[in-house]
């Protein structure tokens, strides 16, 4: 909990204008988190905060990198960060998260923690698929290769082309019934 601490900024003392912070982060800050997803990584934040009566806003630019573990080789390796991400802290009556970039904030907040902040855009960052570099140039050249085939096909098939205009046949107990019906 300590080491979350670091990312309390006060905004109750702040005047109505721009400040800059700057945060670095390791290892400790993802065993602070309390989750499995990203145990080893560093990265640094810069953080422009502009505070105004109704809002404040707040500028990320993390870069920096994180160990992933390969999907397919199970190989641990360090993954790029530069993330530049906004976000929005209305003032309002209640506290309520209306999107991923507007969140609303109680008037009397006296301090704001970035540290969830951080680490989900760290983790929206990552690729679903977790490859290792070596593996990234090969499923590239797999995807350029399938580029040209057909996966879908509305037209009727070469094997009967006579057929295209005759019904297909009907069970004739169908028949039976349709005959009842027209009487």
């Amino acid at each position: 909990m300590k080491e979350l601490q670091k990312y309390d900024i006060q905004i109750s003392s702040l005047e109505n204008k721009s400040y800059e912070f700057d945060f670095e982060s390791g290892d400790a800050f993802f065993e602070a988190l309390e989750q499995e997803l990203i145990q080893h990584g560093s990265f640094k934040t810069h953080l422009v905060l502009t505070k105004s009566s109704s809002m404040i806003l707040l500028n990320f630019h993390i870069h920096g990198t994180v160990e992933l573990i390969c999907d397919r080789s199970l190989d641990s390796f360090d993954e790029p960060l530069d993330i530049q991400e906004q976000l929005f802290l209305k003032y309002a009556d209640h506290a309520e998260e209306l999107t991923d970039e507007i969140e609303l904030i109680l008037w009397d907040t006296q301090q704001i923690n970035i540290a969830r902040y951080l680490f989900d855009f760290i983790v929206l960052s990552l690729p679903m698929k977790k490859l290792h570099p070596r593996f990234r140039e090969e499923e590239a050249n797999e995807d350029e290769e399938q580029e040209g085939k057909v996966v879908y096909r509305s037209e009727p098939s070469a094997e009967n082309p006579d057929d295209e205009t005759s019904e297909p046949p009907i069970d004739p107990r169908w028949e039976a019934l349709r005959k009842l019906n027209n009487n």
